[in-house]
């Protein structure tokens, strides 16, 4: 069992802000629990802009605070996202977050993430895989 808060994870290795300076990470479950998902809360601040492609990632997102408008780049459609409001990125689309507040979200990715990703200069994350236990 792993019992484990967001305050433990606080300005250690889990705690990752994005070379954009457009969002912070705490991941709270990664791929060295070897669960098949990661799980983190990510706060994206107000007035940026983030364009991601989970082209490796299926991501599952759950507004807790704030509010943002989600952009699908392949058809233009948008979707207000306010508290309580999921959005699952079940086709790998390409999409661009702009927070009109600081919008902190619960997310689930499979296959999980190791914590060392960040999005390259096509908003997709590499995928990194843990070394197997020998």
């Amino acid at each position: 069992m792993i019992v484990r808060s967001f305050k433990d994870i606080e300005d250690t290795d889990r705690h990752v802000k994005s070379a954009s300076g457009t969002w912070e990470s705490k991941r709270i479950v990664l791929a060295k629990e070897r669960v098949g998902f990661s799980l983190h809360e990510t706060v994206l601040y107000a007035g940026t802009v983030t364009s991601m492609w989970y082209a490796n990632h299926i991501e599952a997102v759950l507004c807790v605070e704030g509010e943002a408008e989600l952009t699908n780049d392949e058809t233009g459609e948008k979707h207000w996202i306010t508290p309580g409001t999921m959005y699952l990125l079940d086709g790998h689309e390409r999409h661009t977050m702009r927070p009109k507040t600081d919008f902190r979200c619960v997310c689930v990715f499979n296959p999980p993430v190791t914590g060392r990703e960040d999005h390259d200069e096509n908003g997709v994350y590499p995928l990194l895989t843990e070394p197997e236990d020998g």
